[in-house]
Parts: structure tokens; sequence; C-alpha cells
């Protein structure tokens, strides 16, 4: 399992022009459906949406829409240099809806998920709204002359919004919420090298996977590493699993542990909005013989966040622990 690379964190000059940016009167509202105060945005389209709306666009993959959030997530300098060189979502608007139909309601903020997801692929996939001879090809939403390319003749299929979508649509999976997974710490892990390891954690929900980095010769690792899975309606446990880096042969597993999500996300919808709510406990992953919990763990809303804090013994391994923090965002708030 190769190496995941450091991801390079902004500049605070640039994460200052994010801020301001968002802040810009047109970007107070969702590009898609003008749901009030968006805190999402898609890196390389260069617009700013909604918590729904963010949910769709991430299901259409990141060659698609690169979703990250402005407050929670590490941005690159030329991810924001990107969003500040489109301008914003009236500027962007312009191109990918310059020639929406005559009398077309877009969705608003109270549509269904299948709504925006038909408009929303539409829009960007598609492109259908676009000057019929443009088509934007950079992987980077630059609006310059060299992001487009002539575009003579179009799919049928793709000429109007009434298009039966059920086709492309069909491998396509909806998220219910995204999870933000902590990776603090490991206490007393395996040996898988001469006296020590290099280990990094991976996570695994359902397709997806995430990746810390490789501590070096260290049994007693500190992560405090981000990192961030989507949802899927019809969730499985969180996979976890330790492994040793090795440059010359496959890399050594150090241990693994399942995590049941339904305590947080069932806690998390039966309290609704957590912004409206005091801080307080509502619910509980308790430890038991079938389970790796070294302890029970609590759900809690914390400063308007739903957060788990929870402590793992490895297992089919001979020792390891893991302590983590999961916080729940819910797309359908």
């Amino acid at each position: 399992m190769s190496h995941k690379a450091e991801r390079e964190k902004s500049s605070p000059g640039n994460r200052k022009k994010l801020k301001e940016l968002l802040h810009k009167s047109d970007n107070r509202i969702c590009a898609d459906c003008s749901a009030a105060d968006p805190k999402w945005a898609s890196a390389n389209i260069g617009v700013f949406i909604c918590l729904k709306c963010s949910g769709v666009h991430r299901s259409f993959g990141t060659h698609i829409s690169k979703v990250l959030s402005v407050a929670l997530d590490e941005w690159s300098d030329e991810e924001i240099e990107s969003m500040i060189e489109v301008g914003g979502n009236s500027y962007a608007n312009s191109i990918y809806e310059a020639f929406l139909p005559q009398g077309f309601s877009k969705p608003t903020s109270d549509s269904s998920y299948e709504e925006r997801a038909k408009f929303i692929r539409a829009k960007y996939e598609f492109q259908e709204f676009l000057k019929p001879s443009l088509r934007i090809v950079s992987s980077k939403s630059s609006f310059s002359e060299g992001s487009f390319r002539s575009c003579d003749s179009r799919k049928d299929k793709y000429s109007s919004l009434d298009t039966d979508f059920s086709t492309s649509t069909a491998g396509m999976v909806e998220f219910t919420g995204i999870l933000k997974v902590k990776v603090i710490k490991g206490r007393n892990l395996a040996v898988r090298d001469m006296l020590s390891s290099d280990p990094y954690v991976v996570l695994t929900l359902g397709q997806q996977k995430a990746q810390t980095s490789v501590i070096k010769s260290n049994l007693n690792p500190v992560w405090n590493e981000e990192l961030k899975l989507s949802v899927p309606e019809n969730y499985g446990p969180l996979k976890l699993q330790v492994f040793d880096h090795d440059m010359l042969s496959a890399d050594d597993i150090m241990g693994e542990a399942e995590i049941d999500l339904q305590p947080l996300i069932t806690s998390a919808v039966a309290f609704g909005d957590p912004d409206s709510l005091a801080d307080m406990l509502i619910g509980k992953w308790l430890k038991s013989h079938d389970n790796a919990l070294l302890h029970d763990s609590s759900v809690r809303i914390v400063d308007g966040k739903v957060k788990q804090e929870m402590s793992l013994k490895l297992q089919k391994v001979e020792s390891g622990e893991i302590d983590l923090e999961i916080m729940w965002f819910s797309l359908s708030v």
C-alpha cells in the first residue's frame, strides 16, 4: 500500500482571501439552489454551495466536483487561487447557466435530492446550459479561453433537461452525511520491523478509503490528522486498519477494528440540527465482548457539532490501541 503524500496547507493570506470571497454578496447563497449561507465549495468548479447540494456534488466524484468545507477542510494554495480566479458564484453561473431554457426553475432550498441531482448533473457534467459551441474540459475551472474547446455536435441525449437520466444515475450513490474522523494517536502498536514499525491508518467505508501519513519508527505515534468520508444511505461499519509502511515489500498489517456508526448517526438524526441545541450527551456506543471498544463511547453535541470520542483495541494482533474522534454532518438538515 503506497504512502500518502502529506497535503500542502494554504498560506494564512490565501485563507483570508477565501473567506473574503465567501463573504461577497453573490456568494452568500448557494450557486445551485440559492439556499442561504453556503459553507461548502467545489474547488475545481469555483462555486460556493450549501450542505445539501454538496452531497450531490460529492456523489459525482472529484473528477467532476471536488467538494471542500470552507471552515473544516485544509485547502491548498492552488485550490484557493482557482476559486479566486473564477471569481465566485455569479461569474461561474454566467458561464454554466448562460443558456438556461426560458421559464426554467432551478432547484430551491426545499428541493428533493433527485431534483438537485438532475439539475447539478446537467449543469456541470453534461454542461447543457453552456453556449453550444463551448465545453469546459480543464480540470480547473479557469474561465480563460484555454479552458474551452469547440464542441460542434453534442449527443442528442444531452440536448435538454427533459432528458431521462435513469441510465446515467443508475450507479450513483445518495449520501446522507459526512464523517470527519480525527485519528489522534496510537499506543503500544505491534513491532513489524527489527525494533519498531512505520505505522499509518487506513479507514474504509463502502468503496471509499482514506489514509493518514506514515509515522517513522514509532510504536506510540501521534497523528492528529482529520480524514473525511461520505456516508451512503445504506451504510455499514467503518473499518479501521493499521499498516507498517515498507519500501521494499508489501505493507504489513498491524491490526484492525470495526466501528459501529449506528449509535452516532441514529442519535444525531433523532436530535436534529445540532446548531440549535446546547451541549449535551445524546447517545452511547457500549463496550461489549464483540466490539473493539476499550470503554463506553459517548455521543455528544459540543459547540453545535455532533462528536464521538473512542479508544479502540486493535484486533487480530498482539498489541495496539487507537484513539479517535468522529464528527457527523448531516446532509438533510
